[in-house]
């Protein structure tokens, strides 16, 4: 039988690689309208459905029922952490495998997420959902600080701020009650901190069997929380990757993913690891790349030969398994030391010209309004690097981003910035 995706979100170049992944599959695309425009070649798809930002999961599921009624669906998918939820909804309605509503409730809301792991008995972190900015000052009278204070719901670190003190409350309930580009205001969490490195865990899943394809290190602004940089593999003594897998897996059963590429986010400390989050998705800031890199594993083939019902764990396996080169991948983000318009970015030869960097990208195009570090949105550049230790390929990619330069407007005058 030809397959026939649904594909919730734009999906990126998703709906062309499952249709050249298999020469009879059609695509459909459901999406919000105010993003039709970023659909890649649009017209390929068997058919486009835009949904109105504010339409209840009942008129997505009614949309994506009369076209299955026509023209059955045999998968459904979605790429994307934005309306994963919507698929989650059809798929359940259609009859389609993918992930259940509770477990994306669970992953999407940081306070059902903790609630959950509590009753597992998995993580101990303090939390409380907050209603109000006292609430803020009362959890630091009962917990101590510091705190993380963050949207419920929330991606790119965009509205944590980490509180210190009480005096610090007021400006941090607002950052995390304000808007943000992308993120629905479901409330604010307050949080307790945990003091240790950052690590992202990059798994796979399927049948609710859970494999652990690479730990990344990860280097976050101390007080916004915006990642910094990146390396892949995390220079960690196999004990605590041990230790690392065996929590991480906890995470995944408790929160019921049964398929797909996970990114989970965890701090390891004098006390064993501890969660911040995890995604349904692969990881973003060029994570799979470092992966793939590090290990052979290309997690985003994986996740469409998922989709196409193939059986993907025993060629991570494989790929994991075959004898291969030690290589690090290392990421770095520059942030201009100012706001402003971005009038230019120089010195990308010269970062290009560092030895094992292999990528300068800007993120930031001339034109661009420039300003303090608040999420992942306000980097510039990325500089990505390899070599033979993941100390020398973060090495690398920070030289290559010290090499650049960039010049901003402000209201009177250029401002020269490195």
């Amino acid at each position: 039988m030809p397959e026939h995706v649904l594909i919730v979100g734009t999906g990126r170049e998703f709906p062309a690689r499952v249709r050249a992944a298999r020469s009879d599959a059609a695509t459909t695309v459901i999406c919000r309208v105010q993003y039709v425009h970023k659909l890649h070649d649009p017209h390929a798809n068997a058919r486009v459905i835009a949904v109105g930002e504010r339409a209840p999961d009942e008129e997505w599921i009614a949309l994506a029922a009369a076209v299955h009624a026509r023209h059955p669906f045999t998968r459904i998918a979605t790429v994307g952490e934005r309306d994963q939820d919507r698929c989650a909804a059809i798929g359940a309605a259609l009859g389609l495998a993918t992930h259940t509503p509770e477990t994306v409730a669970q992953v999407h809301d940081k306070h059902l997420m903790r609630q959950r792991l509590a009753e597992a008995g998995i993580d101990t972190t303090a939390y409380l959902r907050a209603s109000a900015e006292q609430d803020v000052r009362s959890f630091l009278r009962d917990h101590g600080g510091p705190c993380v204070v963050k949207p419920v719901a929330g991606a790119g670190s965009a509205g944590v701020a980490l509180v210190r003190s009480e005096d610090q409350a007021a400006a941090a309930w607002r950052r995390a009650g304000g808007h943000h580009k992308g993120i629905v205001e479901t409330g604010v969490i307050v949080e307790e901190f945990h003091h240790g490195e950052q690590y992202s865990v990059e798994a796979f899943s399927e049948a609710g069997e859970h494999l652990v394809v690479s730990v990344t290190r990860k280097f976050s602004d101390p007080a916004a929380f915006v990642e910094l940089g990146h390396v892949a593999p995390a220079p960690l003594a196999e004990i605590r990757r041990k230790e690392v897998t065996e929590y991480v897996t906890e995470v995944l059963d408790a929160l019921g993913v049964e398929f797909g590429a996970t990114h989970t986010e965890i701090v390891l400390g004098a006390d064993g690891p501890r969660l911040i989050e995890t995604h349904l998705r692969v990881g973003g800031d060029e994570i799979p790349a470092l992966t793939l890199d590090a290990t052979g594993v290309d997690l985003s083939d994986c996740v469409l030969r998922q989709t196409l019902g193939e059986s993907v764990l025993p060629r991570i396996r494989a790929a994991l398994a075959e004898p291969r080169e030690p290589v690090a991948s290392a990421i770095w983000f520059a942030v201009p030391d100012g706001s402003g318009v971005l009038e230019e970015v120089s010195g990308v030869d010269a970062a290009r010209a560092v030895e094992g960097v292999h990528d300068v990208q800007l993120l930031a195009a001339p034109g661009a309004r420039v300003g303090a570090l608040a999420s992942s949105d306000s980097r510039a550049v990325a500089v990505r690097a390899r070599a033979a230790t993941p100390d020398a390929a973060v090495s690398a990619a920070r030289e290559g981003i010290g090499r650049l330069g960039f010049r901003l407007r402000s209201s009177a005058q250029s401002v020269e910035t490195v």
